[in-house]
């Protein structure tokens, strides 16, 4: 019996630093395909011997992959897991590795950043402004440091954490451990997307369906306002109250479609690019239809 390969801490410790430069090679195609496989490249070399086995290791690893780059850490561990396992004869296929890795980012993706980019940089940063500005140096050095050693020592616990898990994962092949995880992973990934939908898909229709004076009283009388911050005061208090700023109620398509179903239109066009993406259509082709669309579509008046 061969004896079995075992990524060692080193070999671990390699892959981690490497993964600092995750977005190095970012695109639009792939995203960060580029430097995941980068990252792995040291484990490649450890746990397979041909030049065969190694470069459809690394094509396996070229599909597309896009999460926080921070979080990206515990799924590098678990991938570790399953390839270790892999080279030493158990059954995972590539849908099982590229399911996790799939799985895994679009739920860590939505952690990433409300706790690193919205609460520990403002923190640490809010720390050394606070110290720079009174002159001292160790402002900006304090924030530099502190960011690094939380981030490096986050990325490089979550990634043996991933790598221990995922050992236990793979433990089970044969009961449907990993498939349970993996569409467990998906199911979540995927809701958590669509979650995501109407606050970053934005379309408006801009063709005006109708114009309605409004009485005296039902709107803000500019002309009327005293002047200065006093003025000021009492139109923010006025629009507050409910009265509209202008003496016209104009009504645009979009307005309507938003009386029936808000982000019904987003929602279209995000499934609707997800059909394409299926029928196999380039990533690539759909970023610039979309771009020529808007365009065209701002330049006739319906955008």
């Amino acid at each position: 019996m061969a004896e079995k390969i075992t990524l060692s801490k080193k070999e671990r410790l390699s892959v981690a630093l490497r993964s600092t430069f995750l977005q190095g090679s970012w695109n639009y195609e792939r995203m960060q395909n580029g430097g995941w496989a980068f990252s792995i490249i040291p484990a490649i070399k450890k746990l397979y011997k041909t030049e065969e086995e190694r470069s459809a290791a690394l094509k396996r690893h070229l599909e597309f992959f896009n999460t926080h780059p921070y979080v990206a850490s515990p799924v590098i561990g678990v991938t570790l897991a399953l390839e270790e396992e892999r080279a030493n004869g158990a059954e995972v296929d590539d849908a099982a590795i590229q399911g996790v890795k799939v799985g895994m980012m679009g739920p860590l993706a939505g952690v990433g950043d409300p706790v690193f980019w919205f609460t520990v940089r403002p923190i640490l940063g809010a720390l050394g402004a606070s110290l720079a500005m009174t002159g001292n140096i160790m402002g900006p050095i304090l924030f530099f440091v502190l960011w690094n050693v939380i981030r490096w020592g986050f990325m490089w616990y979550t990634q043996e954490f991933g790598y221990k898990a995922g050992a236990k994962i793979t433990e089970d092949l044969s009961g449907g451990l990993l498939q349970k995880v993996t569409k467990g992973a998906s199911i979540l990934g995927m809701f958590i997307l669509g979650s995501l939908v109407q606050r970053w898909v934005s379309i408006s229709f801009q063709p005006v369906v109708s114009k309605v004076s409004l009485s005296d009283g039902a709107y803000i009388d500019w002309g009327k306002l005293p002047e200065g911050a006093k003025g000021i005061q009492q139109a923010f208090e006025q629009y507050a109250s409910g009265l509209s700023l202008t003496p016209t109620k104009i009504t645009t398509l979009q307005n309507n479609l938003d009386s029936l179903i808000p982000g019904l239109v987003p929602l279209l066009l995000t499934l609707f690019c997800m059909w394409l993406l299926k029928k196999n259509v380039s990533p690539i082709i759909i970023i610039i239809a979309l771009f020529l669309v808007g365009i065209g579509g701002h330049l006739i008046g319906l955008l």
